[in-house]
This record gives structure tokens, C-alpha cells and sequence, in this order.
């Protein structure tokens, strides 16, 4: 069965331990946002950001953005009992290293799965661990732990990533999941950030994860079909349509062939630029 389109151009964490925060996330041009309990909150304060996102979330504030909560780990039953008591749209499982991890969420809980893949054995077995349910909605690149884990260089080009964001992709498309790029820390690099952004579509990527609102524009702008892209999707279907009229089996626009894949594209940008013009 094939799912609905929704835009995740621009996913923020939001650290459950920052009221401030959490109430700026309801105004936020994000896509999605991920309520964080892993590694943005220290151990001591667990506990006070477990109220905090659960009050957030049943405010009911945060309008048709993506609601996903990070727990702090595979094995933290607090964490799992929030997520079962809330309207949330996902879970978020840090460092996933094999389907075992996966099917043991979603026995704890009823909502989809997402998964962190953020270290060489999790890259090696995205394949495996995508197969592994059809609970699962996508995949969210950890781009630091996995550099640190390589002991690779952090460079402007992110070539020593490559290869494992395209396993990423490549095992999240085989089994219809969504795949989100990973965060850029520099905050003051903007430009940096867009090229990684513009990198990450390039490779397939949806969208972006984000640590700060301010490049949330950048990503959606990136992430986001541009008007003269719409407006080529929406030519091609309709020459498409006119020569399965006329019985043909490929049509031509502006010189070039169009074919049965080349609408499927299209109309998936379509659905996706109408999902974003919805809000």
C-alpha cells in the first residue's frame, strides 16, 4: 500500500527540558519536530522534560506539524510509556542496529517507527532493519556519531559520508520508508548548511533535521519543489494524458520523451507541493 505524501523538508529537535523552546516550536515553519529526550537532555533532568513535552503536545498547539519523540534509549520504559500516552506521529529510536531493536519498540508501544541510523553496523544493516516492519515510517541520518564512529574529518563536501547516507537512501527507498538528512551544527554557516542541504536532495534525502530554527526556511526552500518544477510536473502529466487519449505510449514536451516513470515522478511532486500549499 502506498503512503500518503507529507512534506519533512525541515525536521527541529526541540529539547523536552526547554519550556522556551517548546512553546516557540508552535509558531516554527517546521515540517515536523522532534521532542528530544536522548542527548540534548541530561540524565538529570529527564524526567522534568517528560512533563514538559507531555504538556506541550496536549496543548494541542502545534497545528499539522509532525509530532515525534526521541526516547533516550531502546530500554527506557519511561520514556515508552509517554509515547503510548500521547497523540504523538512517531517514535524516534536513537543508535538502531538491528530489526530486534525495532520489533521490541513496537511491542511497547502503538505508534510508527522511526530510526536513527548513526553508526557503522546500523549503515551496514539498513537493508535488513528496513525490511524488518511495516511499522516503520523512515529513517534519520546521526551524520556526527557515524564521522566520529569512522574517524573521518568533518569536511564542507561530506565525502567521507557518502557512502553511507546513499545506503541510507537506498534501503529506505526499497522498502517505501522516508529518509532524513542529518543535522549541520554550525549555526553561523548558512551557506555551508544550504550546500549540505542541496547535497542531501541531490542524494534523495526529504528533508533536513535541524538544531536551530534558523535554517528552518533554508531547508524548506531546498527540500521543497520549486513553482517553475511544479509547473513542469503538471505539463508533463497533462501531454501524458493527451497521448494516452490519442493511444499513445509516450508522450513529448518541449522535445522531450516522456514516459510512464517520468509521470510517476511528476505526480509525486505534485501530491507533495499540494501537501505543503495545505500547511
Amino acid at each position: 500500500m502506498t503512503k500518503p505524501i507529507r512534506p519533512r523538508r525541515s525536521m527541529l529537535y526541540v529539547p523536552g527540558d526547554k519550556p522556551r523552546a517548546l512553546e516557540k516550536a508552535k509558531t516554527l515553519a517546521c515540517d515536523a519536530i522532534l521532542f528530544d529526550l536522548e542527548d540534548a537532555v541530561a540524565p538529570e533532568n529527564k524526567a522534568r522534560a517528560r512533563d514538559g513535552i507531555a504538556e506541550a503536545v496536549r496543548s494541542g498547539a502545534y497545528g499539522r506539524r509532525e509530532l515525534i519523540l526521541r526516547v533516550s534509549g531502546p530500554d527506557c520504559a519511561e520514556d515508552f510509556a509517554l509515547a503510548s500516552a500521547l497523540p504523538i506521529d512517531g517514535v524516534l529510536l536513537p543508535k538502531v542496529e538491528s530489526p530486534a531493536t525495532v520489533a521490541d519498540a513496537a511491542a511497547r508501544m502503538p505508534h510508527p517507527i522511526w530510526c536513527m541510523i548513526e553508526t557503522p553496523l546500523g549503515v551496514l544493516r539498513a537493508a535488513e532493519i528496513a525490511a524488518s516492519s511495516d511499522r516503520l515510517a523512515g529513517f534519520v541520518a546521526g551524520t556526527n556519531d557515524i564521522t566520529k564512529d569512522l574517524h573521518a574529518r568533518h569536511t564542507p563536501s561530506r565525502t567521507p559520508l557518502l557512502t553511507a547516507l546513499s545506503l541510507m537512501v537506498l534501503a529506505a527507498r526499497a522498502y517505501g520508508l522516508a529518509v532524513i538528512d542529518g543535522v549541520h551544527l554550525d549555526l553561523d554557516d548558512l551557506d555551508g548548511f544550504e550546500a549540505a542541504c542541496r547535497q542531501g536532495a541531490d542524494l534523495g534525502f526529504d528533508g533536513k533535521s535541524l538544531v536551530h530554527p534558523n535554517s528552518i526556511a533554508i531547508a524548506n526552500r531546498v527540500f521543497g519543489p520549486a513553482p517553475e518544477e511544479i509547473a513542469r510536473a503538471r505539463a508533463m502529466v497533462a501531454a501524458w494524458e493527451e497521448a494516452r487519449a490519442q493511444g499513445l505510449g509516450v508522450a513529448r514536451i518541449n522535445g522531450a520523451m516522456v514516459e510512464q516513470l517520468h509521470v510517476d515522478d511528476a505526480n509525486r511532486l505534485i501530491a507533495l507541493a499540494d501537501a505543503i500549499a495545505r500547511g
